[in-house]
């Protein structure tokens, strides 16, 4: 029996926990960690931010940093090409409707599952944006690395890490 190699350093197919605080421009926190577990994801497989992802790269276990993401490198710049108007009887009568609510459409080409949010509300129209709500914007992340450990072979199937609580 060989021994799990123990990561020294943030590198690609290792789970990387992360302890973070997110900023926007006007230095209001719009996400944290803080209070809950730190956020585990496996390096190198784009599941957080390409920007701070690649600003992780070869950091250690207690190491902390402040990183910047442009938007390119983040959500992507905002895209008026993505607001759309769909008729008001595209919904269901019973639903009430209001600016900013997230609405789970799906695409009847591709039957694609996507996320939009209600830009605005008329009597015969709904106006959807299909920007992510961060797109746009600049982001501002502290993070601290907590843990790494090499990812198992289970989890570089799913693509995800899988806490030991639960499997997932």
């Amino acid at each position: 029996m060989t021994a799990k190699k123990i990561p020294i350093k943030v590198e690609d197919d290792v789970v990387v926990s992360i302890e973070y605080t997110l900023r926007l421009e006007d230095g209001d926190v719009i996400d944290s960690s803080e209070g809950r577990e730190p956020l585990a994801y496996i390096q190198g497989k784009g599941q957080i931010v390409r920007g701070l992802e690649r600003e992780l790269y070869g950091m250690n276990v207690g190491d902390e940093k402040a990183v910047t993401v442009a938007p390119q490198e983040g959500y992507g710049q905002y895209d008026d090409e993505r607001l759309q108007r769909v008729p008001r009887d595209s919904f269901p009568s019973d639903m009430e409707l209001e600016e900013g609510l997230n609405v789970r459409m799906r695409d009847v080409s591709s039957g694609q599952l996507l996320d939009a949010y209600i830009e605005e509300v008329e009597d015969e129209a709904v106006t959807l944006d299909f920007n992510h709500p961060l797109a746009g914007e600049t982001l501002f992340f502290d993070v601290k690395v907590v843990s790494l450990r090499e990812a198992s072979s289970d989890e570089l199937d799913h693509g995800h890490a899988h806490d030991g609580n639960h499997g997932h």
